[in-house]
């Protein structure tokens, strides 16, 4: 019985232990810029804020829990690893996003662009996304620098039409007509 006791907590310990990974492509691409590395916050148990959250507020939000923080711990140590470090760091005005880039990269500047697009109009939806399209395009033509948002799962589906996990990066890059693509995927390992 102790064996199996054993058995089972390590497996769920599992997942917490795993390294943050990416593509060898993933780090080349950063090196060489005009990219930005877009990352679904780490990992906050749940699905949407409760009702009458406020963003002043973290105590009235959906948050990080151990694990994520870990995560985003984890994924700061792979861009330290490799002395690959963001121009920018820009986050959604969320708690968690905050958090997640604060832990990550050490700095974390919010910016509504980047806000969840839950509970805001249509109008202000598309103004967002048109903003992001705009510092996209001129993230794409700064050469050898590269920024990171952090933001939602919701926003980075909007803006390139792609599903991320938790503490999951896209890199991006705008086309020559402007349009938002994904050049890489910065994973988290399974």
């Amino acid at each position: 019985m102790l064996t199996r006791r054993i058995l089972i907590t390590s497996s769920l310990a599992w997942p917490a232990l795993q390294a943050w990974a990416a593509t060898p492509q993933a780090e080349a691409v950063l090196r060489t810029g005009g990219v930005v590395a877009a990352f679904r916050h780490a990992l906050a148990p749940g699905t949407f804020d409760p009702p009458g959250f406020r963003l002043g507020d973290c105590g009235t939000q959906r948050n990080l829990n151990d694990e994520g923080r870990a995560q985003a711990r984890r994924m700061g140590e792979w861009f330290a690893s490799r002395a690959l470090q963001p121009s920018r760091v820009r986050s959604s005005p969320w708690c968690r996003c905050m958090e997640t880039g604060t832990l990550t990269f050490g700095r974390a500047q919010a910016w509504d662009a980047l806000a969840s697009p839950r509970g805001v109009s249509e109008t202000t939806g598309a103004a967002n996304l048109k903003t992001l399209r705009q510092a996209l395009a001129e993230a794409s033509a700064r050469r050898g620098v590269f920024e990171v948002w952090v933001t939602h799962m919701f926003v980075l589906n909007d803006l390139v039409g792609v599903n991320t996990a938790s503490g999951e990066g896209l890199i991006l890059q705008s086309d020559a007509s402007g349009a938002p693509r994904v050049l890489e995927r910065l994973a988290v390992p399974i």
